[in-house]
């Protein structure tokens, strides 16, 4: 079996994300989540995945603080998932991912999902990414900096 490499002790944050999630799956999961799935059963129905790989990823999920287990709230014998703070926090990730899709992989015309907002049912304004003093940035516009521990404090 090939072991996977890791991550989780890179200084890159988006190495140890990348770990943190795992894969595919992982975050069609938490997309999911955050449509409301919150049983195996609804997630399984939803995704198609094998019982096997589902619960992989949810232990992983829950072991890395994305989702946690959590009794059903009807006292019944299942239990559920739900998004942590950390797994909230991935809310933007989801929503660049789904409108960069959107962007990039279908035709006009071509019917697909959306994301709207609830109260006014209208297509969110796409994501960007600004600077501190709020103008619109993109790859040109940075640079990485490590930042010493010192730094830190």
């Amino acid at each position: 079996m090939v072991k996977r490499t890791r991550f989780d002790e890179s200084d890159c944050p988006v190495a140890r994300s990348v770990d943190a999630i795992g894969d595919w799956w992982s975050l069609l999961i938490v997309r999911d989540a955050f449509d409301g799935s919150r049983r195996f059963g609804e997630f399984q129905r939803s995704l198609g995945v094998a019982k096997n790989i589902l619960t992989t990823r949810l232990r992983g999920l829950v072991a890395g603080g994305v989702l946690e287990s959590v009794p059903a709230p009807d006292g019944g014998a299942y239990r559920e998932y739900r998004l942590t703070p950390k797994g909230e926090a991935l809310f933007p990730v989801i929503v660049a991912l789904r409108q960069w899709g959107e962007a990039n992989f279908f035709e006009p015309g071509e019917p697909h999902s959306e994301l709207v907002d609830r109260d006014q049912g209208r297509r969110l304004r796409p994501l960007l990414v600004q600077a501190a003093d709020g103008k619109v940035i993109g790859p040109d516009d940075t640079v990485v900096h490590k930042v010493s521990a010192a730094e830190q404090r």
